[in-house]
């Protein structure tokens, strides 16, 4: 048993935060003006390629740790079958 390959758990985390991208970029046109700060459409864009490239990399590892486990599990009880 293999798991997710990187490759795909890369592709998860892009679709992933792509999606949350249009979210975010949107939320932080409307929410921060509420709280005094003033920012035009590129500087939301900018905030939201910052937090994007964090959310990337996040989601990537977390996904890598828990595909790890995983598949360590699974080796582990076909071991135990055998």
């Amino acid at each position: 048993m293999t798991g997710q390959s990187r490759i795909g758990s890369l592709i998860e985390a892009i679709i992933n935060v792509a999606i949350g991208f249009g979210i975010n970029f949107t939320a932080n046109l409307i929410v921060l003006p509420w709280f005094g700060f003033a920012l035009t459409p590129t500087d939301a864009f900018g905030i939201g390629l910052v937090f994007t490239a964090i959310s990337i990399a996040r989601s990537y590892f977390i996904r890598r740790y828990f595909n790890n486990r995983i598949v360590a599990f699974a080796r582990r009880m076909g071991e135990r079958i055998e």
